[in-house]
C-alpha cells in the first residue's frame, strides 16, 4: 500500500466524518422532532421526550447525537466501570437475582474509551461528555483502520479504481453512521479486517493479537478463528513431507489462529461473561444459534411491519432483510475466490440471523467484509455505481438522522 493509497483513504474517511457529524447536528437543529418511533414494537415506549429520564450517560448535551441505545453500557463501563450502582440492575426472572445491566457488553471498546479518555481531560469537560467524546474518536479510528485492511483485502481482485470504491462503499453503506457513533462497530473492523489483511500476508502473530481484541470487542470476533485456521493451512504445501526444523512453527500459527476462539472461552466462562451470557438469554433474548426463538423473533418482526407500525415497521424491516440478503449472496459470492474470507462474512450473517431477535441485522451486516467487496464488483457498472451511490447516501442519511433524533436530549 502505497503513501498515495494512505493519503486517498485518509482524506475520503475525514471527509466522511465531518459530513456525518456535521448532517446529524444540522437535522437536530433544523428539523422538528416526532415522537415516537413505531420501526419496531418496543420503539413506541422507548422515543418519547421521558424514555432518557434516569439514565444519566444518556443525558450530557455534549456529542447527544452520537449517543443512544447501546452507548448507555459503554459510556457507563468506561466512566463506572461494570460495577458501577448508576448502570442499574435487572433481575433474573429464574433465578430471583439481580444482574448489572453494564455486563451486557464487552469489555475491550469501553477500556479503550477510557484510554482516550485520560488525555481529553485537558479540555475539561465533565467526565460522561469526555468518555462520550473518547467513544467516537476510537470509533473513528477504528473504522480508519478497517479501511485500510478492507482496501487490502479487495485490491488483489480488482483494479486499484474498484478496491477504493469498495472502501466508498463501506462509508456510504444505509447504517454505516454507527462507524462515528458510540458504538463497537468501528473498533471492530479495525480489528478484525486488520486481522485478515495481516494473516493474508503472513503476519500471523499480529493477525492472531487482532483476532483475539476483536473477540474482546464483539462476540462475532471468535468467528475470526475459522479464516486464520484456512489461511494456515492454505499456507502448507500437502504434497511435500513437512520437514522437521519447519514442523514447530507451523504448530505454532495453528495455535494463533486458535486464539480468537480461546480469547472468547476465557472471557465466556469469566465472572463478566456469565453476567453477559445470563443479560443476552432473559434482558435482550438472544444465543448462540437459537434458531427455533429466531423464527419466533422472525415471524413476530414479519407481523409487526405488515399489520403495525403505521408504514414505519415496513421500511425498517425491509432495510433488516435486504441487509440480510445483500450480505449472504456476498459471501456466497466470495467463497470460490477468497474462502477464508467469504467463511467470515458467512459465519458473522448466521450467528446475526439466528441470534434469537430479529433486530439491528443491518448494523451487524457492517462487520461483513465480502458485503463491501460484492458491492465494488457490482460497481464495475456504471449504472449500479450510479444508482446505489444515490440510494446508498439518501437512505444513509434517514437512518443517521433517525438515530440523531430518536433519543436527542438537546
Amino acid at each position: 500500500m502505497t503513501k498515495t493509497t494512505i493519503s486517498n483513504i485518509v482524506l475520503l474517511w475525514l471527509a466522511w466524518l465531518v459530513i456525518i457529524l456535521s448532517f446529524q447536528w444540522i437535522v437536530t437543529t433544523r428539523l422538528q422532532i416526532k415522537h415516537p418511533d413505531l420501526a419496531v414494537f418496543w420503539t413506541k415506549s422507548q422515543t418519547l421526550p421521558s424514555s432518557n429520564s434516569g439514565k444519566i450517560y444518556l443525558l450530557e448535551p455534549f456529542l447527544n447525537r452520537q449517543v443512544a441505545w447501546d452507548s448507555e453500557y459503554y459510556v457507563g463501563i468506561a466512566v463506572g466501570g461494570y460495577d458501577d450502582p448508576e448502570a442499574g440492575a435487572v433481575t433474573n426472572p429464574e433465578t430471583g437475582q439481580e444482574v448489572i445491566k453494564n455486563y451486557s457488553f464487552f469489555p475491550f471498546y469501553p477500556y479503550m474509551m477510557r484510554v482516550f479518555a485520560w488525555p481529553l481531560k485537558i479540555l475539561g469537560l465533565n467526565p460522561i461528555a469526555t468518555a462520550s467524546l473518547a467513544g467516537v474518536i476510537v470509533a473513528a479510528l477504528g473504522t480508519l483502520a478497517g479501511l485500510l485492511a478492507l482496501w487490502d483485502l479487495t485490491h488483489p481482485y480488482f483494479e486499484e479504481a474498484d478496491a477504493y470504491r469498495a472502501v466508498f462503499y463501506a462509508l456510504i453503506f444505509p447504517t454505516a453512521f454507527f462507524f462515528a457513533m458510540v458504538y463497537t462497530e468501528g473498533l471492530f473492523i479495525g480489528l478484525a479486517f486488520g486481522a485478515l489483511a495481516l494473516s493474508k500476508r503472513g503476519y500471523w502473530a499480529w493477525a492472531s493479537v487482532l483476532g483475539l481484541l476483536a473477540t474482546w470487542t464483539r462476540a462475532h470476533g471468535a468467528a475470526l478463528a475459522v479464516p486464520l485456521l484456512i489461511f494456515w493451512l492454505m499456507q502448507i504445501d500437502w504434497r511435500e513431507p513437512l520437514r522437521p526444523q519447519m514442523a514447530w512453527k507451523w504448530f505454532v500459527r495453528g495455535a494463533l489462529a486458535l486464539l480468537p476462539l480461546i480469547g472468547y472461552l476465557l472471557w465466556r466462562y469469566s465472572a463478566l461473561g456469565m453476567g453477559w451470557a445470563e443479560l443476552q438469554e432473559f434482558y435482550f433474548g438472544r444465543g448462540l444459534m437459537t434458531i427455533s426463538k429466531s423464527i419466533e423473533g422472525w415471524t413476530s418482526a414479519f407481523e409487526y411491519a405488515r399489520y403495525q407500525g403505521e408504514g414505519d415497521g415496513r421500511i425498517y424491516f425491509m432495510v433488516e432483510v435486504g441487509s440480510i440478503l445483500l450480505a449472504l449472496t456476498a459471501s456466497l459470492w466470495l467463497i470460490r475466490r477468497d474462502p477464508a474470507v467469504a467463511l467470515f462474512s458467512l459465519t458473522v450473517v448466521l450467528l446475526s440471523v439466528f441470534s434469537g431477535s430479529a433486530g439491528s441485522m443491518a448494523r451487524y451486516m457492517l462487520i461483513a467484509p465480502a458485503l463491501y467487496i460484492f458491492l465494488a464488483q457490482l460497481g464495475k457498472n456504471k449504472t449500479f455505481d450510479r444508482a446505489w451511490t444515490v440510494f446508498s447516501i439518501l437512505l444513509l442519511g434517514m437512518e443517521a438522522s433517525l438515530f440523531a433524533v430518536d433519543m436527542w436530549v438537546g
